[in-house]
């Protein structure tokens, strides 16, 4: 059985896609001074990280950025953050993947935060596959797209400027 790839993201689209999440999540937010993007390590902190970009070229907003690692098979929630949540308290947090299948990872992302009184919280993925298990909804989204479960979808994102970014279906 040989493994055909559909490319359904190129580097062009996938930089269009951030800047239209990136004004999604200023709208939604407009009232708001600070924005806390927590990105889900590996590939969501990336995206966090061009959403931060963007977000700094557009507004006057103050963007924080947090790194959560978390292992994704565990079936306990065990995650370690690169600074203190604390720093959350009060702030409105943008929950950051790349792609949104079953919405464990979004859930656990979540759970690391429910002990910090924060503001709101809301979720960005470049990919929502649609495919929930979990009471995940993506707030802000790239493209939705209807997927069989064997299916599966691989995004590559090297950096803001990487030329091989890329997602595509398997």
């Amino acid at each position: 059985m040989s493994s055909k790839k559909t490319l359904i993201l190129d580097k062009e689209q996938i930089k269009q896609k951030s800047i239209r999440i990136a004004y999604q999540i200023l709208e939604d937010n407009f009232e708001e001074n600070t924005l806390v993007l927590v990105g889900i390590a590996d590939r969501g902190y990336v995206f966090a990280q061009r959403l931060q970009k963007i977000l700094e070229e557009i507004s006057d907003k103050n963007i924080e950025l947090l790194k959560v690692t978390m292992s994704k098979t565990s079936r306990s929630l065990k995650a370690e953050t690169d600074h203190p949540i604390e720093g959350a308290k009060n702030k409105t947090l943008i929950l950051v993947d790349d792609v949104l299948n079953s919405g464990r990872t979004l859930a656990y992302g979540l759970g690391v935060f429910l002990n910090v009184p924060i503001k709101k919280m809301r979720t960005a993925v470049l990919i929502d596959r649609s495919h929930p298990k979990f009471p995940i909804v993506s707030d802000y989204y790239g493209l939705k797209l209807s997927t069989i479960l064997k299916e599966h979808v691989e995004v590559n994102l090297q950096g803001f400027e990487a030329e091989d970014d890329a997602a595509w279906l398997v």
